[in-house]
């Protein structure tokens, strides 16, 4: 008996001093202060998980509510997403349903407006290693907008019927037009490209950009998943995701319906999308995987096989770094990291990604940080990181 207890009061000990290890190891990556989220990610001290949260994207109504899509229903939530009040996006007969990836804004007007593939629609994707290719993949581009603050939706359309990898993207210019991110899968070989759409009436009708093709050979090849936001001179701002080590760029003088100037950032990416906006105090803000871990010069690569994409390219998805600029994205402030794998590090495998970002002010300068990959639901302030 004697022994027994011993023995328990030594695993007692043991326990404790593993935790406390654990705990240690837990607070303290890169020589920065943090914790684990509920998810596995582990934050720095400056940012609270926001636990139980929706994946988003999110608008803030005027009244202060907040308001996000899942699935067919839009949801409104009057305590900060404790809880949700559900309402139809669409009709019983319309066979629609919303993709992950998407984009939403609500207008200077309070018209809410939503863009997104739907996936009832999605079929022929059928990948083919002898030529490279998935002829006739569909997976149609819609909008559809609410003018009551998304108690009811009106005006479903579908804009192109082609395979559309993301929706990312969309913002209101300083003019009121309204501008959205697409794609466009291309073939012979298949390979993605870019193009924005452009409204000047709230959503109720849309004209398509100049498409940016810049080549390529598999099903994650080309230029991808953009994001935009205007800059101070009018021009309207594109990053595109690549595999080439950085974002590439374009720009518009003509609200989003031609895009010229494309060539690459020297903003280094891996293959995976970025999130650009513009902050109420001016500066930008980008939210994105960088090429490479912190610290480090080398990620496993993929592709360069025509499979994945002509090239080998990092999928680097572990860390979801923040910078600022105070210039319009000619000058950024030091990459600080927001949020990383902590039980898996350097394996590209998904279930220690962090990406596909949205981001809501929803206060001056308290941003909200979600994923689509990795269910990162954070929170953190602008002055925290700025510098």
């Amino acid at each position: 008996m004697k022994n027994w207890s011993v023995f328990i009061a030594r695993m007692g000990v043991c326990l404790i001093l593993c935790s406390f290890v654990f705990k240690s190891a837990a607070q303290n990556v890169n020589g920065v202060e943090g914790k684990v989220t509920t998810t596995g990610a582990w934050i720095p001290n400056e940012v609270e998980e926001l636990e139980g949260m929706k994946m988003g994207p999110f608008v803030q109504l005027d009244n202060g509510q907040i308001l996000t899509i899942e699935d067919k229903k839009c949801l409104i939530s009057d305590d900060n997403g404790k809880s949700w009040m559900e309402y139809d996006v669409f009709d019983t007969h319309q066979n629609v349903k919303i993709s992950n990836e998407r984009a939403l804004l609500k207008t200077k007007s309070g018209v809410i407006i939503l863009a997104f593939m739907n996936l009832e629609e999605r079929k022929n994707w059928n990948w083919n290693p002898a030529i490279s290719d998935s002829p006739g993949a569909i997976l149609p581009t819609y909008t559809i907008r609410s003018l009551d603050g998304g108690k009811t939706w009106q005006d479903l359309q579908k804009l192109h019927n082609e395979w559309a990898g993301a929706v990312r993207d969309m913002i209101e210019t300083r003019s009121g037009n309204v501008i959205f991110t697409s794609m466009m899968m291309r073939h012979n070989p298949g390979h993605h490209t870019v193009l924005t759409y452009t409204s000047r009436d709230d959503g109720k009708s849309w004209e398509r950009s100049n498409i940016i093709d810049l080549g390529g050979a598999g099903h994650h090849s080309g230029v991808t998943e953009s994001t935009i936001e205007q800059l101070g001179d009018g021009r309207i701002w594109q990053l595109m995701r690549t595999n080439w080590g950085t974002f590439w760029e374009a720009f518009s003088e003509d609200e989003g319906l031609t895009w010229k100037d494309i060539q690459p950032t020297n903003i280094d990416a891996s293959s995976a999308p970025g999130l650009l906006k513009r902050l109420e105090s001016g500066r930008l803000v980008l939210i994105w995987n960088r090429q490479y871990p912190e610290g480090k010069d080398y990620y496993p690569l993929r592709g360069g096989d025509n499979q994945w994409s002509e090239v080998r390219a990092s999928n680097h998805r572990e860390e979801l770094s923040i910078a600022f600029s105070e210039d319009d994205g000619v000058t950024w402030s030091k990459p600080r990291i927001i949020a990383k794998s902590y039980s898996v590090q350097n394996e590209d495998t998904g279930k220690t990604w962090l990406s596909y970002p949205y981001c809501l002010e929803m206060k001056t300068g308290e941003l909200w940080v979600t994923t689509m990959q990795g269910n990162l639901r954070i929170r953190l302030f602008e002055k925290d990181f700025k510098r």
